[in-house]
């Protein structure tokens, strides 16, 4: 026993000091566009960034998407844009086969990234996004963070909740490196930047 107490007290003594954890951001610099930076995560991703001046504009660029893409229908979460397939907040994920289109509401979008928040409680049914053959996000043009920093600091929950972050089309690889979108989820996403 003696000799383990001498080399634990060795390595005791030899216990360089404590130091302060460094701060784990750097101190923000806004970016000069991001906008620009957004469109080009977005690219980056597998995804496109659109551009609408208003609501009235995006209406339009929606249905251009839905025939652009093929989708005979499209269900919308967004307020005051009116989907033309029937949901149902709670009901059957079943009843949203054959949806070719989602357009859901984002909170905000990450510049860094490409990735959208989408909070649970605006995500009825749950299911939409990854049932859909094709995705479209709608978020404010004021409302782009530089970097996942800012937009955890944006990110609240009022009690039990959930969100995600929403990147892109669905991807998958393989040990090949053989890239695959739209495997398991939506074959396409359009960001429509508004305003």
């Amino acid at each position: 026993m003696a000799s383990r107490e001498e080399i634990l007290g060795a390595l005791r003594a030899a216990r360089p000091p404590a130091a302060p954890l460094p701060d784990a951001r750097p101190a923000p610099t806004p970016l000069p566009d991001p906008a620009g930076r957004l469109a080009a995560a977005v690219a980056a991703v597998g995804g496109t960034l659109v551009r609408v001046p208003d609501a009235a504009a995006l209406a339009a660029e929606v249905v251009s998407l839905a025939a652009r893409v093929g989708a005979a229908s499209f269900a919308s979460l967004v307020p005051g844009l009116p989907g033309t397939f029937p949901l149902a907040p709670d009901g059957d994920p079943h009843a949203l086969d054959g949806l070719g289109l989602a357009v859901l509401p984002g909170d905000f979008a990450v510049a860094e990234n490409g990735a959208v928040w989408v909070p649970g409680a605006r995500l009825r049914p749950r299911a939409l996004f990854v049932i859909a053959e094709h995705l479209a996000l709608v978020v404010p043009a004021g409302e782009v963070v530089d970097d996942m920093h800012e937009a955890y600091g944006r990110v609240r929950f009022d009690g039990d909740g959930f969100g995600v972050f929403i990147s892109g089309p669905s991807k998958t690889a393989d040990i090949e490196q053989a890239l695959v979108i739209g495997a398991h989820g939506a074959r396409s996403c359009v960001v429509f930047l508004v305003g």
